[in-house]
């Protein structure tokens, strides 16, 4: 206390970035320390990866070594389980046992704090990524194409994923949640063109899964880092379209308790 009775330093709060900062450092250490969450976002897409480009299991419908068509897909799930899947999951018990309540009157605004879970989002994306990337490599992947892309699709594919997963998170009850993220990553997996092509469908229904999120970021880095191809115009659209859809209805329907 100075001799004029103010205290030093003045008490109050710290500047907005460093509390997104340490709240995502926070949000990244328990997303890393939830087993079931590893499991979903680390585990299950590695034995994808390698189960499916092993073993002839699955007919991908397209030439050559079969990891060059799953590495791209599996590179999807990661985006899938962790921006939608994981964080649906962790965010709707949060609302449940009342941790959101809470840190909605704390000094970081509430846009700062979906900012933090996004940044824990995109570490843990990250770490993902570069993982099954050794994998592949290890299966003799052979990528090609522009890295600026793969990089556009893989976060307007977070964008989009994000906020679908936000939304139903905070519009559900937290068992609800699990349920539907668990059963939507199911049905994901099979229909979005991560493990099976699309050109395994009838016409009419793969005309509807070509427009889903998960299509358009598994078929764009397909495109990319299988055929060479260039900026995928189209998909990119189609994630900007539901990142959109998915952010702003988040921001209007999100129930903090």
């Amino acid at each position: 206390m100075t001799a004029t009775g103010t205290y030093s330093p003045e008490p109050g709060a710290a500047p907005l970035l460093r509390m997104i900062r340490a709240q995502a450092a926070l949000e990244t250490r328990m997303l890393l320390r939830n087993g079931e969450q590893l499991l979903l976002t680390v585990v299950i897409p590695s034995l994808v990866l390698v189960l499916f480009s092993s073993i002839d299991i699955v007919e991908t419908g397209v030439p050559g070594n079969a990891v060059d068509f799953l590495a791209p897909g599996v590179l999807a799930l990661a985006v899938l389980s962790t921006a939608f899947t994981g964080q649906a999951i962790a965010t709707g018990f949060e609302r449940r046992y009342g941790v959101l309540k809470r840190l909605a009157v704390s000094p970081l605004p509430r846009w700062a704090l979906m900012a933090a879970k996004t940044c824990a989002v995109l570490v843990t994306e990250i770490l993902q990524i570069v993982l099954l990337t050794a994998i592949a490599f290890a299966l003799d992947w052979s990528p090609q194409g522009d890295p600026l892309a793969v990089v556009l699709l893989l976060i307007l594919g977070t964008a989009a994923f994000s906020g679908l997963g936000l939304l139903m998170a905070g519009t559900l009850k937290a068992e609800a949640t699990l349920a539907a993220a668990n059963l939507v990553f199911l049905l994901l997996l099979v229909g979005g063109g991560v493990i099976v092509s699309l050109d395994k469908f009838p016409g009419a229904v793969r005309g509807v899964l070509e427009l889903l999120p998960i299509s358009a970021l598994s078929g764009g880095l397909r495109d990319v880092l299988q055929d060479g191809a260039g900026m995928p115009w189209r998909d990119l659209g189609i994630l900007a379209v539901w990142a959109v859809l998915g952010l702003g209805a988040a921001a209007r329907f999100f129930r903090w308790e």
